[in-house]
């Protein structure tokens, strides 16, 4: 069994109503339950967005040692704009 810690936080007047009002309203059925799930939802999200940042540093690396190996192209605006249409207009439903 997990242990319980009583913490006392302060937020601003309009987030406490909405957190009350969400008791008041019987979507919760006290003030820790709206917070506990709210923590929940905020873990959940930042473990996605560490995961996205460690794929993203690992893009990275990946273009950094493309570099020093010399694969690299010269830039194209013009080619990288087209190409990026193109992928947009694969994933935008047809009209």
């Amino acid at each position: 069994m997990s242990t319980i810690e009583r913490m006392t936080i302060t937020m601003p007047a309009d987030m406490a109503a909405v957190v009350k009002g969400a008791v008041e309203g019987g979507d919760y059925a006290s003030t820790s339950e709206v917070i506990r799930e709210a923590l929940r939802d905020w873990k959940s999200k930042r473990a996605i967005q560490l995961h996205e940042l460690e794929a993203l540093k690992a893009d990275i690396d990946k273009g950094l040692a493309d570099v020093a190996a010399g694969r690299v192209k010269d830039f194209d605006a013009g080619r990288i704009v087209e190409r990026g249409r193109k992928l947009l207009a694969a994933r935008s439903p047809s009209a």
